[in-house]
C-alpha cells in the first residue's frame, strides 16, 4: 500500500537548497521510499540532488509518494513539514 500527499508550494523561492536540505533531514532516518514529484518529473525525496533537479516553483503542485512499513508515520510527519515549510 502506498499513501500520497498533495501539496501546492506557497514559499515565494519554491524548493531552494534550505528547505530541501531540511527534507532531506526529515526523512533520513524512516523505513519507508518516499518519490516526490512535479511537473511530470519524479525524483527520490530522500536526496538533495534530486529534489533540486525538479526546480520546484512557487505555486506548483508536488505530490509526495511514501511506501512502505512506517508510511502512516512518515506521511503524518510529512504533512506537518510541509505546512511549516513550504
Amino acid at each position: 500500500m502506498t499513501v500520497e500527499i498533495k501539496h501546492i508550494v506557497k514559499d515565494e523561492l519554491g524548493i531552494h537548497a534550505r528547505p530541501a536540505g531540511e527534507l532531506v533531514k526529515q526523512l533520513a532516518n524512516v523505513n519507508s521510499d518516499v518519490t516526490l514529484e512535479s511537473n511530470n518529473k519524479n525524483g527520490n525525496a530522500k536526496s538533495i540532488m534530486s529534489i533540486m533537479s525538479l526546480a520546484v516553483k512557487q505555486g506548483d503542485d508536488i505530490v509526495f509518494t511514501i511506501s512502505g512499513s512506517d508510511e502512516k508515520e512518515v506521511a503524518s510527519q510529512l504533512e506537518s513539514f510541509l505546512k511549516e515549510n513550504f
